[in-house]
């Protein structure tokens, strides 16, 4: 049996230390569990990028910085480039403006409310592969029901997914659909949030609907457009099934118009298998979501603070 000294404080943990220190042991299963899935297969594929890899071939020669100095003279991936982008800045605002304007008339709608609410979130939890099916015969040039009623409307038909210049959009407006239902309960969330108090209160002082909008509803919804941006853009960043599947037999086309940066990478790894030159790819490609993802959390958070 041991006994403390006379005069020796006794040494133990705080309330608080305690509820730290059990809060970070809990948190350490689900870091580890994400440094594991997330970033050792992004340093794998660094690595990786180093190399002339390819699953049809036995050698795998070290060629050092050859593959990015490749993709820096990719006309391809300059073309994927340019439609990753062209994607983010049609389908981000668009999102945004769709959801939160049919976030604010549901919010006055006083019958049917939740089947409201319900049919717009339907396309949201739609498999993707499905709806793009679904899409590809509305938006058929032959047979669609598009072009049907625009001829019954006595309008030309359009060619859509099989036109260079209307495939992008068309392909964009289906992402911006499926993520509207989504979209709409962020904003419905963030409106239920904001106290009615402060809109009777402007409302006292004469403040009209607009004066309401831009004064109480936008500010106070920024931390949930910051959010909805940020996650837009890295879901724009990364678009892949969409594509894929609404021209299944020519995929990135037509001539390279709805291509994108993840089609490119499972192009190049599946379908020429280069491993090596695929892994480049993907390096930046997470280096800049990474980088726009921060530029864009310090910039809104720092609007927001101010």
């Amino acid at each position: 049996m041991t006994t403390r000294a006379p005069g020796l404080p006794r040494r133990s943990l705080s309330i608080r230390q305690r509820q730290t220190l059990t809060a970070y042991t809990f948190l350490a299963v689900p870091l580890l569990f994400f440094l594991i899935v997330r970033f050792a297969p992004t340093i794998s594929a660094f690595r990786l990028s180093l190399f002339k890899y390819s699953i049809l071939k036995d050698t795998s020669p070290f060629i050092g910085l050859d593959n990015y100095t490749r993709l820096a003279q990719d006309e391809n991936f300059h073309k994927a480039l340019l439609n990753t982008a062209l994607y983010t800045v049609i389908g981000v605002p668009a999102q945004i403006v769709l959801g939160l304007a049919v976030a604010l008339l549901l919010g006055r709608a006083r019958l049917f409310q939740g089947l409201l609410r319900a049919l717009y979130f339907l396309p949201y939890i739609t498999p993707v592969v499905a709806a793009a099916w679904v899409w590809q015969w509305l938006f058929s040039p032959q047979f669609g029901p598009v072009n049907t009623l625009l001829i019954w409307l006595h309008l030309p038909p359009q060619n859509f997914l099989t036109s260079p210049s209307q495939a992008l959009p068309t392909t964009a407006a289906l992402v911006v659909w499926q993520n509207l239902g989504f979209q709409i309960v962020l904003f419905l969330a963030g409106l239920a949030a904001i106290p009615r108090s402060l809109y009777e209160a402007a409302e006292l002082d004469g403040a009209g609907g607009w004066r309401l909008f831009t004064g109480i509803t936008l500010p106070l919804l920024n931390p949930t457009i910051v959010f909805s941006i940020v996650t837009g853009t890295i879901a724009y960043l990364q678009l892949f099934t969409q594509i894929v599947n609404l021209n299944f037999t020519d995929q990135g086309g037509p001539l390279g118009s709805t291509l994108s940066v993840a089609v490119y990478i499972y192009q190049m790894a599946f379908g020429r298998y280069e491993m090596g030159y695929a892994a480049a790819l993907t390096v930046v490609l997470f280096v800049i979501i990474l980088i726009i993802t921060l530029f864009q959390l310090r910039f809104l958070t720092r609007r927001i603070e101010y």
